[in-house]
């Protein structure tokens, strides 16, 4: 039993060794500027909506609520691979502690599965506001908004905790050199001699249960709101519903596209796509959209867009009494 047990240990590293992007290690420092100015971007950006919705009244309000959400969950999951990303392309700084990268596979799953359950209450919360308009400051109040926030983080964290415990059991001997820049389940399973068709299944049904619910229900939600609006006679309100869902729908291809493609190929495209696209694709994943979802709310959404215009202003006022 003893030998059994320090034979154990002895398959658990230390540490693994975050090799960044394979086959353009040449390029790193390269490809390091347009992940540290999206990363920058992305901060300036969810910090600045998030100062927005907490202190303009005029944004107290669901839609704004969960955008909030939103980028709160962005700043998570961006802040827990990008400084890491940077370190390695710029300092070979390449090592993370053993229980370091299960706490960063941890975070990255739980918030991007959560980002998925925002992007579908944001979803729903359209079709309340477009379907039953008179009754939209009644269903949405604001407990009601929390009580969906929780359950959509425990739901992500409940179905992720599973993930640190079917990786902590594996023996590890295929060495501790992960080619990634940053610690996702698959990629850390895949240095495991032992049998991770149980990872493989889990993590197939996590998505399953999260990825395929969501967008489920963001049709559902999709097509409801197509019907109301062709239904209407006018041609503007037709045109000013559909405005109001644009920015959402631009935050889904964003969040989704990239996701679908580094699930799939991760899975069954290992000897069709090479690793350095995957690895890229995947980062894209996890920056693309706190980058743009910002940018594109700033854009599209004129509430956000006064509210910018007016702490600009009054910016500006100030220094010119000051000269």
């Amino acid at each position: 039993m003893l030998t059994l047990m320090l034979n154990k240990t002895d398959l658990t590293p230390a540490s693994f060794i975050l090799n960044g992007i394979p086959g353009l290690e040449d390029m790193h420092v390269w490809i390091s500027f347009p992940f540290c100015s999206m990363y920058v971007v992305a901060m300036v950006g969810n910090c600045g909506l998030l100062y927005l919705v907490r202190y303009e009244d005029s944004l107290h309000r669901p839609m704004y609520y969960f955008l909030a959400m939103l980028s709160f969950t962005d700043l998570v999951i961006c802040s827990s691979t990008i400084p890491k990303a940077l370190s390695i392309f710029w300092f070979h700084f390449k090592e993370i502690s053993f229980d370091e990268c299960l706490a960063q596979m941890f975070f990255v799953h739980t918030f991007t599965g959560m980002e998925s359950g925002v992007l579908m209450l944001m979803a729903l919360d359209r079709y309340v506001a477009i379907c039953y308009p008179l009754r939209y400051s009644i269903i949405l109040t604001n407990p009601v908004i929390a009580k969906l926030g929780l359950a959509t983080f425990l739901r992500g964290m409940l179905l992720i905790i599973p993930f640190t415990f079917l990786t902590k059991r594996l023996p590890y001997c295929r060495g501790n050199v992960i080619s990634h820049t940053y610690c996702d389940h698959m990629s850390v399973a895949k240095l495991s001699c032992g049998n991770i068709k149980v990872n493989a299944v889990y993590g197939l049904m996590v998505a399953l249960l999260i990825g395929g619910f969501d967008i489920l229900c963001i049709t559902v939600s999709y097509t409801m709101i197509l019907r109301a609006v062709v239904s209407l006679s006018s041609a503007d309100a037709r045109q000013k519903a559909f405005s109001t869902c644009t920015a959402h729908i631009c935050a889904i291809v964003f969040s989704y596209s990239p996701a679908f493609f580094s699930f799939f190929s991760h899975r069954f495209g290992d000897h069709i796509i090479p690793p350095s696209c995957h690895i890229i694709v995947a980062n894209i994943y996890l920056l693309l959209p706190p980058t743009m979802n910002p940018v594109v709310y700033g854009v599209k959404t004129k509430q956000i867009r006064d509210c910018v215009l007016k702490i600009l202003s009054g910016i500006k006022d100030s220094k010119s009494h000051s000269i």
